[in-house]
C-alpha cells in the first residue's frame, strides 16, 4: 500500500467512526483507537506493515507537545505551585513507586515498573478540562486541584520520554545513558529559558511584520519541526524539541494566534497517533487475558483514586472535594498512549502486558466521562461531611433570600451577570446572583453585591435562592447543557416564572426554547446589531432611523418585545408608571376560567391588553389564533397597562 493509498484510508475510517461517535457523545480518542484495531494488523489487517502510519503519527505527538509548552507558563505555574508541585508531584511519584513495588514483585523488573508507573499516572487532559468547562466547574475548589494535577502530568511526561528509551540499555550503560540524556536535555532547557524567548519574540515580529497568515503558518511549522529534528539530532526526543519550541512561544504576545493556528495539524495528527496505537491492541490476545485486563482496570481506577483522595485531603481539601479530585483523575489519558508507544519501542515489557494495560487504559477512557456523571453523587453517598457542606451552603443562600421578594436570580455572576446586576440596581430591582468562582464570590460579596457561592444548575440551590418568589430568572453564562438543567428545575418548581437564556449563537435556540426558556439571546445577534447601529451612524445615517432600525429587528426577533417596541414613541416618556406598557404572566392553574376557552371567547382586546406570547410545556411560544382553546399549565404573556392587566388576568382566573 503506497503512502496515498494509506492517507485515503485513514482518513476515510476516521471520519466514519468519529461522526458516529460523536453523535452518540463519546470522547473522539475512542473512536480513532476503534479505527486502529478495525483496520490494523490484528483485525480486518487492511494496513500490515504499521511502519508508514507510524510516522505520520510521530508529528502527532509533536504537535501535541508543541500545544503542552504553549501552556507552560511561568507566573501561572508560580501561581498554583502548591497544587502543581505539591499534589500533582507527589500523585505522580507515588504512582511510579506503586508501580515498582509491584513490578518487582512480579519479575518484570523496575525499569518496567517506573515506564508502567508513569502511564498509569496519566489522565485524560483533554477530556477532563472539556468536561470542567461544559459543566461550569473550572473555578472550582475540585476544579482547580483537577487542572493542577493534569498540569504537571502533562510536563512529568517529557523526562519520561528521556528514561523510558534509556531503560532498553544493559544496566551498565543505562546509568551513563540516563546522565547523558538528563545533561543534554539540562542544557537545551536552560538556553531555552536565558537565550530563546528574546530571540523568539524578534524572529516573529520580523515575520508577524510580514501580516501574512501563510508566512506566520509557515514560520510556525518551521520552529515547531526545526526544534524537534533538532532534538533529536541531539539523541533526545523529537516531542522534547517540540515541547521546547512551545515554551519559546509561550510567553510572547504571539502565543494565542500560534495556538490558533496549531490547532488543524494538532487535532488530525493526533488522530492519526490514536489510530496507530489502535493497531496495537490485539482483541484476540485480549480475550485470552480479559480475567488479567479486568484486575489491571480495577487497579488502575480504584487504585489511583484512594491515592488522589487521600493525597488531596493531606493537602487541605474537605472530604467531599478530596472524593471528587479522586474520581476525575482515577483514569487513565492520552499520555499514557504516548508514554505505551515508547515502552513498546524499547520492548521494556512483554507484549501480553502491553496488551493487557492497553485494553485496561482503554476502558478507563470510556469509562471517564461516567464516573464524572456520578461523582457528586458518589461523593454525598459516601462523604457524610458533605451533606453538611451543602447544608450549610444552602443555608447561606438562603439568609441572603429570606427576605426578599419579587427578586432577580442572576445564574452566574462573570462580566455579563454583572453587567446586568448594576442595570437592575438602577432600577432599584432586588436580586440575588450565584456563582462558583470562590474567590469572585468572596471578592464581590466584600464589595456589597449580594452575590453567594453555589451551583444554579442544582434544584436544591434554587429553592434556597427564592426561586418560588422570585420574578425572574436570567442565565448569564453561555452553556446549554447547564442552561437545560436550570430550565428544568424552574419548569418543576414554578412553571410561569419566566427564564431568559443566554447564548453563543442561534444554534441551540430551538433547544434551550423548548426547555421552557421564555427567551433566548444570542450574543452574535446582539453584537451584529450594536456593530451595524456604530457603523451606520458613522456613515451618516440620521440617528432616528438607526433607532428605529434596531427596535424593528428586535421586535421581530423578540417575540416578548414585540408589543413594547410596537408601542414606544416619543411622548412615551411623558405618560405616568402606571399608563406605561408593560409585560405581565399570569399561569393558568386548575380551574382557571380560561381553561377549555378559546381567545375569541375571552375577548382580552375590550381590556386594551394584547397576547405577547403563550408557552406550554412542549410548545416554546404560541402565537394563537382566534379560535385557539387554552389548556391547564399556560402560562399566558399578557402586554397592557397596570389597570388592563388587572383587568384582564381577572378575566382569565375567574371569569
Amino acid at each position: 500500500m503506497n503512502s496515498l493509498q494509506l492517507v485515503l484510508l485513514l482518513l476515510a475510517a476516521a471520519v466514519l467512526v468519529v461522526t458516529l461517535f460523536r453523535r452518540l457523545g463519546l470522547p473522539p480518542i475512542l473512536g480513532y483507537l476503534l479505527v486502529g484495531v478495525l483496520i490494523g494488523p490484528h483485525a480486518l489487517n487492511f494496513i500490515k506493515d504499521v511502519s508508514g502510519a507510524e510516522h505520520l503519527a510521530e508529528f502527532g505527538v509533536v504537535f501535541l507537545m508543541f500545544s503542552i509548552g504553549l501552556e507552560f507558563s511561568l507566573p501561572k505555574l508560580y501561581a498554583m505551585k502548591r497544587v502543581v508541585f505539591g499534589l500533582g508531584l507527589m500523585q505522580v511519584l507515588l504512582t511510579i513507586v506503586l508501580a515498582v513495588g509491584l513490578s518487582v514483585g512480579t519479575g518484570l523488573g523496575w525499569q518496567a515498573g517506573v515506564a508502567l508507573g508513569g502511564v498509569f499516572a496519566m489522565s485524560s487532559t483533554a477530556v477532563l478540562s472539556k468536561l470542567l468547562a461544559e459543566r461550569l466547574e473550572l473555578e472550582s475548589p475540585h476544579g482547580r486541584d483537577v487542572i493542577g494535577v493534569l498540569l504537571f502530568q502533562d510536563l512529568a511526561v517529557v523526562p519520561l520520554l528521556i528514561l523510558i528509551p534509556a531503560f532498553s540499555r544493559p544496566p551498565g550503560e543505562m546509568a551513563l545513558e540516563i546522565a547523558w540524556a538528563m545533561g543534554k536535555a539540562a542544557v537545551v532547557l536552560s538556553l531555552v529559558l536565558f537565550l530563546g524567548q528574546k530571540l523568539m519574540r524578534r524572529w516573529f515580529y520580523i515575520v508577524a511584520r510580514g501580516k501574512s497568515a501563510e508566512l506566520f503558518m509557515l514560520n510556525v511549522l518551521l520552529i515547531t519541526l526545526g526544534l524537534a529534528h533538532i532534538t533529536e539530532m541531539a539523541g533526545l526526543s523529537l516531542a522534547l524539541g517540540a515541547f521546547v519550541a512551545g515554551m519559546l512561544i509561550s510567553e510572547t504576545e504571539y502565543r494565542y494566534q500560534v495556538e490558533e493556528d496549531i490547532k488543524p495539524f494538532r487535532d488530525v495528527l493526533m488522530g492519526l497517533f490514536f489510530v496507530t496505537v489502535g493497531m496495537l491492541l490485539d482483541v484476540g490476545a485480549v480475550l485470552d487475558y480479559l480475567p488479567w485486563v479486568l484486575l489491571a482496570l480495577a487497579i488502575l481506577l480504584l487504585g489511583k483514586f484512594g491515592l488522589i483522595a487521600a493525597l488531596s485531603r493531606s493537602f487541605g481539601a474537605t472530604p467531599g472535594n478530596a472524593m471528587r479530585v479522586g474520581l476525575w483523575l482515577c483514569a487513565g489519558g492520552e499520555f499514557g498512549f504516548v508514554l505505551l508507544t515508547e515502552i513498546s519501542a524499547s520492548s521494556l515489557v512483554p507484549e501480553a502486558v502491553l496488551q493487557v494495560v492497553l485494553t485496561a487504559l482503554v476502558l478507563s477512557l470510556l469509562l471517564a466521562p461516567l464516573i464524572v456523571l456520578y461523582s457528586d453523587k458518589l461523593v454525598l453517598r459516601f462523604a457524610a461531611s458533605e451533606w453538611l457542606m451543602r447544608s450549610m451552603e444552602l443555608t447561606k443562600i438562603a439568609a441572603q433570600t429570606m427576605s426578599t421578594e419579587k427578586h432577580a436570580i442572576i445564574c452566574g455572576f462573570g462580566r455579563s451577570g454583572q453587567y446586568l446586576a448594576r442595570f437592575l440596581s438602577r432600577e432599584n430591582i432586588s436580586y440575588v446572583a450565584l456563582d462558583l468562582d470562590p474567590e469572585r464570590v468572596r471578592e464581590a460579596a466584600a464589595a456589597g453585591e449580594t452575590v453567594v457561592y453555589g451551583d444554579a444548575a442544582r434544584r436544591e440551590t434554587l429553592v434556597a435562592a427564592g426561586v418560588s418568589r422570585a420574578s425572574v430568572v436570567i442565565v448569564s453564562f453561555a452553556n446549554t447543557i447547564a442552561a437545560e438543567k436550570v430550565l428544568h428545575h424552574v419548569q418543576e418548581l414554578k412553571p410561569d416564572l419566566p427564564v431568559v437564556v443566554r447564548t453563543i449563537d442561534e444554534s441551540d435556540m430551538d433547544t434551550l426554547s423548548r426547555a421552557g426558556a421564555a427567551e433566548v439571546v444570542p450574543e452574535s445577534l446582539e453584537a451584529s446589531i450594536m456593530l451595524a447601529s456604530h457603523a451606520l451612524v458613522l456613515l451618516g445615517v440620521p440617528m432616528n432611523r438607526v433607532l428605529k432600525m434596531i427596535r424593528d429587528i428586535r421586535g421581530q426577533r423578540y417575540r416578548l418585545l414585540r408589543g413594547f417596541f410596537h408601542g414606544l414613541s416619543d411622548r412615551d416618556s411623558d405618560l405616568s408608571e402606571t399608563q406605561q406598557f408593560r409585560l405581565h404572566s399570569v399561569a393558568l392553574g386548575a380551574g382557571a376560567y380560561a381553561v377549555g376557552r378559546s381567545l375569541e371567547e375571552l375577548n382580552l382586546a375590550y381590556f386594551g391588553v394584547e397576547i405577547s406570547a403563550v408557552r406550554r410545556r412542549d410548545i416554546r411560544a404560541l402565537e394563537p389564533l382566534p379560535e385557539t382553546r387554552f389548556r391547564e399549565g399556560d402560562v399566558v404573556v399578557l402586554l397592557g397597562s397596570v389597570a388592563s392587566l388587572e383587568a384582564a388576568e381577572l378575566r382569565l382566573l375567574k371569569g
